[in-house]
């Protein structure tokens, strides 16, 4: 459907540029008794040649002897059909139209001068199909690498999304785990907040964009599911928005970052804290993650960073040179700034 519109579109610009270009010299002429018949030897009869030489360039000659490189064919072909455009032009003028200024004792421009000038005017439409046609090229093709582009920017974020709810589920499946023995109850509960999470994840995260109400309820859902195997040595709080519907995000965009806090912000020794906060800016989503570092040792590499990695990649495929990422280490805590345009 989209090429039927750039054909007709197209279809339709040339039209129109041809009817100027024969209205023109029309417009211009005088109102005198042979008005017509030199606006027909002398304007409309060379446009219509150089019509018929840019078409054939343009439609034909140029894609199948200019482009692949064949330019001595090229040439030759031009060469023929510029001299026989030429002779047409002088036959017709000169049997049906003596050209002005020329009588019997041969006054008037050299006949050699004329050829030249004649020569260079059909070199003008040559010139002028080969360009457009090298330029409709590069558009096309500069098209299908957008869509190449567009096609392998769905498949990696696909990719990066299969990826992530694997270390998702191995996540939330350890904390149910250390639950179990410990509160039942508790691991009851867990389960039952962790199908509600499944069910967000199957159903709800295979499009491009959902809106960022539903992304903020899951978040909560996870932090909440989170909270429940830790102590009274850690203290988590939150602050999220209340957001239009309107308003839509990649989905999981911000899971990561919260999985990496409750990875690295909790010790069962020593006093934590955890705190996420979000709020829109000047067109813009800002969310901000702080905890306490505590740095996994080099035997417990469980992880190993895969969310944070893909959240890299996959802000780098969605929004290339318009979004912040920023972490930090300060003081014995680990602050995270994500910044990504609204909408």
């Amino acid at each position: 459907m989209e090429s039927m519109k750039n054909n007709r579109r197209k279809i339709f610009l040339h039209v129109m540029a041809w009817v100027v270009l024969f209205c023109f010299p029309y417009i211009l002429s005088y109102n005198t008794d042979q008005a017509f018949q030199h606006v027909l030897a002398f304007s409309w009869i060379p446009l219509f040649l150089f019509m018929v030489i840019f078409y054939l360039n343009y439609l034909l000659l140029a894609d199948r002897y200019f482009f692949p490189k064949k330019h001595v064919a090229f040439i030759c072909i031009n060469i023929i059909l510029v001299v026989a455009l030429i002779s047409i032009r002088e036959l017709w003028v000169n049997y049906f139209f003596p050209r002005p200024g020329q009588n019997v004792e041969g006054k008037g421009p050299p006949f050699n001068m004329i050829l030249y000038v004649q020569t260079l005017s059909f070199l003008v439409p040559i010139v002028w199909a080969v360009a457009l046609r090298a330029m409709e090229r590069l558009v096309r093709t500069e098209n299908e690498k957008k869509e190449v582009a567009h096609q392998q920017l769905k498949s990696d974020l696909q990719h990066l999304q299969y990826q992530l709810q694997p270390h998702f589920f191995f996540n939330s499946l350890n904390n149910i785990y250390a639950l179990v023995d410990i509160s039942p109850e508790d691991a009851k509960s867990t389960i039952h907040s962790l199908g509600k999470l499944m069910r967000y994840l199957l159903y709800d995260t295979h499009i491009e964009r959902i809106p960022l109400a539903k992304e903020i309820e899951f978040m909560v859902r996870y932090i909440e599911l989170g909270r429940l195997r830790l102590t009274d040595k850690t203290v988590v709080t939150y602050q999220f928005p209340q957001v239009d519907e309107s308003v839509q995000v990649p989905p999981l965009l911000f899971i990561s970052l919260i999985e990496n806090a409750f990875k690295h912000g909790v010790s069962a020794k020593e006093e934590s804290k955890i705190s996420f906060s979000m709020g829109i800016e000047e067109h813009t989503i800002v969310f901000n993650g702080v905890n306490t570092d505590f740095p996994k040792s080099s035997s417990d590499q469980s992880g190993s960073g895969i969310g944070l990695r893909n959240l890299k990649e996959r802000l780098e495929l969605l929004y290339p040179n318009n979004h912040l990422f920023k972490t930090e280490h300060i003081l014995g805590q680990f602050e995270v700034t994500l910044k990504i345009p609204l909408n």
